[in-house]
């Protein structure tokens, strides 16, 4: 669906309103010189005037390259795909353009008519996609500079040149290193892992990383197979590793956390989001392939774990074994008497209690859905961590994923982020205290406070909420999917042993990015309707569009 009318566009959705598009600010004008007599501030008549006059000293040719490039590096640095439209909507008419636009995953169509010389260019750009939240929020500076006036359209497009030229700003094995830190952190965080599973998934990380950049670059042929291959992997080690050593691992905490960094989660989130703004033909197409991804993802664990136990065929009997050792038998001479009127014979003999696994259920001793048998006498490095350890792994696991998304590590921005991902994680432990059973709802309570803290920080900064809110967001996806059951398969049977169905992984990310997108939906409504600070809505720097 291509859009013909900017204004229409912006009547419809109000909450994609960019305070440096023009027909808002004429529309606004009257409000906003009120607001600044309010606050004794001088009028300035004429500057929307002066700065048109300035932009149209530019070429035409200029300003439709520069459109094109900042489509490139949104796209190339991850800006939410839902919005992308309406931010080159907004470029193009700050710009004095008329530009239509249509947004394919990777791919943007735009077309620029010129009606007073009855010609119209057509324009496709490309991208590879990425994520890297460092480099959004200079683009992000540029836009508005270019859009404010205070750079030309030319000198914008030489800056998001260099911008996408530039390489990541850490190495190849710094990110192996955040890798391996982000899933080693999390295992205990959301699945419950013990000390030496910490380790291990770390390891895993650690490993995933340095193929995903190394293999992967050398052979593009291995990308098409990258992550159903790793994940097959973990589970094959993460298997191999719970079956020695007396149980000393364990399965579920070491495949869920290792495969953590390729899961789909964003996207799917994505999807969710475009969906709920009517982008039928995106969002439709990012769910099913996100669905099917995380099918593929299931099933690769499922493989690993079975292509173990044909390697080890005494690792399955030694399972079993080991569950019948937890198994109690209690026998108790006695008699059962009705204690009322009814005319039931007494029972009396021999009874037989017996604590056991039933065979219709997943068995509790290899599989908690939140992580393994931990016996009390174990030493420490083989039991959960305390409670008090969450004040400690919280913060780190914020750090570690806004560091592996390309955040600079000295930003004031790093530090907001930390703190929105630790007020992410409290709210979601703290509504799944009070809401059982209900994933979605506690997820749409989490992202509705990271969307408030990221929106009012924004609004007050002039920064974009996009970036800040994003490591809270992400974590809401792994400890969602830990709450519902985790990411392993189950077995089914102690004499057959059957699979959970795949289905049931991408169901669970799909139901946790439903809730979220809920919650940030309501917490850019309740943002961008509540009053703000005089001074900011002078300074016209709401950054509505670059939020989820």
């Amino acid at each position: 669906m291509v859009r013909n009318d900017t204004t229409f566009t912006l009547v419809d959705a109000p909450e994609d309103l960019d305070y440096h598009d023009p027909h808002v600010a004429e529309a606004n004008d009257q409000r906003i010189e009120k607001e600044k007599a309010a606050l004794n501030l001088p009028p300035q008549k004429g500057t929307r005037a002066k700065l048109d006059e300035k932009i149209e000293t530019t070429s035409v040719a200029h300003r439709e390259k520069f459109v094109l490039v900042f489509a490139k590096a949104l796209m190339a640095f991850g800006a939410p795909s839902h919005r992308i439209e309406t931010q080159l909507i907004s470029a193009s008419t700050a710009l004095k353009l008329n530009g239509q636009f249509l947004h394919f995953p990777l791919t943007v169509m735009a077309c620029f008519n010129e009606p007073d010389e009855g010609r119209s260019r057509n324009h496709t750009v490309k991208s590879a996609g990425g994520f890297a939240l460092g480099q959004l929020s200079k683009t992000h500076r540029v836009y508005k500079d270019v859009v404010g006036g205070e750079i030309g359209a030319d000198e914008g497009v030489q800056r998001l040149r260099k911008l996408l030229k530039e390489p990541p700003i850490y190495g190849t094995y710094t990110r192996c290193v955040i890798a391996a830190l982000c899933t080693g952190i999390i295992c205990p965080l959301a699945f419950n892992g013990a000390f030496v599973d910490m380790l291990a998934a770390a390891a895993s990380g650690f490993a995933m990383c340095w193929l995903q950049l190394v293999a992967v670059e050398k052979s593009p042929l291995y990308g098409n197979i990258f992550e159903i291959s790793v994940a097959l992997i973990i589970s094959l080690v993460a298997r191999g590793l719970s079956s020695r050593w007396g149980q000393l691992f364990c399965y579920s905490a070491i495949s869920s956390a290792g495969i953590i960094l390729i899961l789909p989660g964003y996207f799917i989130l994505c999807g969710a989001l475009e969906l709920a703004s009517k982008k039928i033909i995106n969002g439709s197409v990012k769910m099913v392939f996100a669905i099917v991804y995380s099918l593929f993802l299931g099933y690769a664990l499922t493989l690993g774990s079975d292509l173990w136990y044909i390697i080890d065929s005494e690792g399955r009997k030694n399972r079993e074994i080991a569950a019948q050792g937890f198994e109690r038998f209690e026998f108790t001479h006695g008699s059962f008497v009705s204690d009322n009127l009814t005319t039931v014979e007494a029972l009396t003999g021999l009874f037989t209690f017996a604590n056991q696994t039933a065979s219709n259920l997943p068995n509790p001793y290899h599989y908690v859905p939140t992580g393994c048998y931990r016996d009390p006498d174990w030493p420490w490095y083989r039991q959960q961590y305390p409670w008090w350890a969450q004040f400690i792994l919280v913060p780190a696991f914020s750090l570690a994923t806004s560091l592996w998304n390309l955040q600079p590590l000295f930003d004031v921005h790093t530090i907001v982020m930390v703190l929105i991902g630790c007020v992410s994680y409290a709210t979601n432990t703290l509504a799944n205290k009070f809401i059982v059973g209900r994933n979605d709802i506690v997820s749409a309570i989490g992202a509705f406070v990271v969307g408030v803290f990221g929106g009012v920080y924004g609004r007050k900064v002039g920064s974009t909420p996009f970036t800040v809110m994003v490591p809270g967001v992400l974590l809401l996806v792994p400890a969602g999917i830990a709450e519902v059951g985790g990411l392993a398969s189950n077995y089914r049977g102690a004499e057959d042993d059957q699979y959970s169905s795949g289905v049931i992984l991408g169901f669970r990310i799909v139901q946790v990015a439903i809730g979220i997108t809920v919650g940030l939906f309501v917490s850019a409504l309740f943002v961008y309707l509540c009053p703000g600070s005089k001074k900011n809505m002078v300074r016209r720097k709401q950054a509505a569009i670059f939020t989820f």
